[in-house]
This record gives structure tokens, sequence and C-alpha cells, in this order.
């Protein structure tokens, strides 16, 4: 483990930099720095907040003088169609953060980026590695800008060896109060699907996303790496989970509608949060890197994800006692399972102290 004493997060009022934020102040003897043009909705106790945009030209100065060690760099605006607005954020953004960085000398820099970039494909392998190129021929802003971002980072890697510069690929993200592609396609009233399709997906839980952005700046391992739960699922499993059993659509029909939709000034991703591609094709990541060499393993498996999420959406829509019990059945279930798996094959529980158990389960659900 690496001893960083400062670390700078960019993007720090959006989700994402607030959440790492909020990991990185539990750690001993780390100052953290927040830095994003708008200040957080809410004050965060211990943080260091500088109202900024990542594009100012003085960032190199702000990096020397407050002496960051590390970049978490979550600046980032999701688009469905590529613009210029987002681009300049996105990708010129990066640039110039990546620049101010190797000039002020700072030790490491940590990117979030997703699957996605390497394309939804008929003749994709059944597990894609970090060396394969990206192929994502897409229609979306955000994977577009995501493909550019990584593909200025592998030059920008060659030319600045001094800098460790870790880039973490997730798959589609689900949780409770993560707002994503794929929480909106299955917080959807029908969630459709395309008929005849029925490709294997990942996911990772919320939570396992900040965990593994925050284990990125604790240790250093430079590279790319994707970062998935544990578990791949048919996508018709991933709809029945969150209890979603509206009838596929003839691909054709859905192909055709997404023309008609922005003809008639009605937002695509409303109906279709997720392209029809990746709805279609797999794109599914090979998690060997993860395990061996990031050293990183997401505390949530696939339907334990799911699940949860699920189970969220019921209690918001129902105030009856029913649908909350089944939900704290199934994150019970899922807690005890979890813990004979830390356990190994040749634990049980019920050879374990009975306060014991009590305890630890507590604190879980909890």
């Amino acid at each position: 483990m690496s001893e960083y004493k400062v670390v700078l997060v960019t993007g720090a009022s959006g989700y994402w930099g607030a959440h790492v934020v909020a990991r990185l102040l539990t750690l001993p003897g780390v100052r953290v720095i927040g830095m994003d043009p708008t200040p957080p909705k809410e004050p965060i106790k211990a943080l260091d907040f500088i109202q900024a945009d990542v594009r100012n030209p003085l960032l190199p100065d702000l990096l020397r003088e407050e002496h960051v060690e590390a970049v978490v760099h979550l600046a980032f605006a999701e688009s469905e169609r590529p613009n210029e607005t987002a681009f300049d954020l996105n990708v010129m953004g990066t640039m110039k953060v990546l620049a101010a960085a190797a000039s002020a000398g700072v030790r490491k820099l940590v990117l979030k980026s997703s699957t996605m970039v390497y394309g939804a494909k008929p003749d994709n392998s059944a597990f894609l590695v970090e060396e394969r190129g990206l192929a994502a021929n897409t229609n979306s802003g955000t994977i577009r800008d995501l493909v550019e971002v990584e593909a200025f980072s592998n030059g920008f890697r060659s030319q600045n060896e001094n800098l460790i510069l870790t880039i973490l690929r997730f798959p589609s993200i689900v949780g409770p109060t993560a707002d994503t592609p794929m929480t909106r396609f299955l917080g959807s009233p029908a969630a459709p699907v395309l008929m005849g399709f029925d490709p294997l997906m990942q996911v990772i839980h919320e939570d396992d996303v900040v965990e593994a952005l925050v284990h990125s700046v604790m240790y250093d391992t430079p590279g790319v790496f994707n970062v998935a739960a544990e578990g791949i699922l048919p996508l018709s499993r991933l709809r029945r989970l969150a209890g979603k059993h509206a009838p596929p659509i003839f691909h054709l029909a859905a192909y055709w509608t997404s023309p008609l939709l922005g003809a008639l000034r009605i937002p695509v991703n409303r109906v279709w949060p997720i392209e029809l591609d990746y709805l279609r094709y797999p794109w599914v990541g090979d998690l060997g890197k993860m395990r061996d060499i990031l050293g990183f393993s997401p505390r949530y498996a696939a339907e334990e994800a799911l699940r949860e999420f699920a189970g969220r959406k019921r209690l918001q829509q129902y105030n009856s006692e029913s649908p909350a019990l089944s939900y704290d059945e199934d994150r019970l279930r899922d807690t005890l399972e979890r813990r004979r798996l830390a356990r190994g094959p040749a634990s049980r529980i019920d050879d374990l102290e009975p306060e014991v158990i009590s305890e630890d389960v507590d604190r879980e659900v909890l």
C-alpha cells in the first residue's frame, strides 16, 4: 500500500466525486482537496474545497503549491449525442488535467471509464481483454468521449513513465442511488428488449465503483483494468431480477423508432437509456487483471447487486410491510452467502458461535 498524503478529486460536487471524496476522508492521514466549478450541495466536513474548472490554466500551479500527490479525475459530463460542450470538458479537460499533473510532478492519476468502449459487436470474443482495440461505433457522446480520452491517455502514458496512470473500465452500474443508463433502463416501466437477442451482461454495484477508485489511489497499479462484479448474467435474467416482464420488440422496429423519436423531439434515451447494440450483442470484459494485478475484489456479486437495486425500488413503490420484509430477507441471504464464500468451502455458518453471527450480520444489515 502506498501513502498519499494529499489527494485531489476533480468533479467533487458530482455524484461520483462526492462519494469518492467521502470515502477518501475516512483514510487516516489523507488530506482531500475537492475541485469543481460548482460548490457541493451539502458541505462536506474536512474537505478542502476549491471552486475552479479543470481547464483553468493555473491548475499546474495549484497542484504544485498544494503538494498534490494523487489525482482522481471525475469531472465528466454525460451526453446522449456528441456535442462540443461535453467534448471540451470530457476530452480537452482530461488532456489539461494529465498535462498539469505531469508538469507539477503528481505521482498518480486515476481515471474512470467504461467497458462500453470495446463496442457491442456480434463477433466479440466471450471475454474482452484490456489490450483489445477500442471498437465502439456509437452515436453516444459519452462513449465517443471516453474512447477519445483513452486514446490520448495511451500516448500520454508512453511519454510520461514517471506518472502512475490507472484507468478503470466499469460495466453497467446498478445500485439504490446511482443514476446510470442501466438503472434508468431497469427502472423504466417496460425495460424493452429486442426479440431474439439475450446477450450476456456484466454489472457492478455503485459502492464497488467507489471502492475500486479509492483502491487505485491506495495501491500503485498502473494500466487499464476491467472492473466488474463476479457473475455474468443474460439480459433476460437482469430484467427478471428487476421485476420487468414486458414482451420483446422486433429489433428492426426498434432501430427504425430511434430516428422517429428524434424527429418528434423526444429524447431517445428516455425510451432506450442504453444504446440498442448494447442490448443486442455481448461486451463482457475479462477480469483476470482485476484479480491478479489490481488486486481488487468487488464486495457485491452480480445477482446480489441486482437484487438490492430491485428491493430498493420495491420499497420506494410500496409502503406495506410485506415488500420490506421480502427485501430484508433477500439482503440477509446475500450477506450470509458472501460470508460463506469469504470463509471458504470448509467453513459453515452453524460452526460459529451464535453471538458472533448475530453481531456480524447485524452490522452488515445496518
